[in-house]
């Protein structure tokens, strides 16, 4: 059994080349090197006001909102979900996501395959660049 819990993960934080908003913190518990056949699952924290910026996701993903109140919008469409809410994000559709509550959001995002590879529309501090994979290579986080 592999099992994680989510309080223990060691979060990476990234934030968008000027855009101090686009803050978000992140850890990969489920993917292909965790040993995950044909999923993947990347955990999401946004304090009050922070956004995962627009991106799109090689892979379909399941949001699922553990705490808070998240706006997200999946392509033209934008909604409201809550602790409890779930959302499908087609394969290469763009979407974001912003915490649209007074408290810290916590999302899991759950993928039909076990690599994703995430093209965001700018660059990341951390990395100089903006295609994210699966988690990013420890290298590439080092180096930045």
């Amino acid at each position: 059994m592999q099992a994680v819990q989510t309080q223990a993960l060691d979060l990476m934080r990234f934030t968008q080349v000027g855009g101090g908003e686009n803050a978000v913190e992140a850890a990969w518990p489920v993917y292909r090197d965790s040993g995950a056949a044909s999923t993947a699952v990347v955990y999401i924290v946004l304090e009050p006001g922070m956004r995962l910026p627009r991106h799109t996701d090689s892979a379909e993903e399941v949001l699922v909102v553990l705490e808070g109140e998240i706006e997200a919008t999946i392509g033209e469409e934008r909604g409201r979900l809550s602790a409890g809410g779930v959302a499908v994000v087609p394969s290469m559709v763009p979407h974001g996501l912003v915490n649209a509550g007074p408290a810290t959001a916590r999302i899991a995002g759950v993928f039909s395959a076990n690599t994703v590879v995430s093209t965001f529309e700018r660059d990341f501090d951390q990395t100089g660049g903006r295609v994210v994979g699966t988690p990013p290579p420890a290298e590439a986080l080092a180096a930045a």
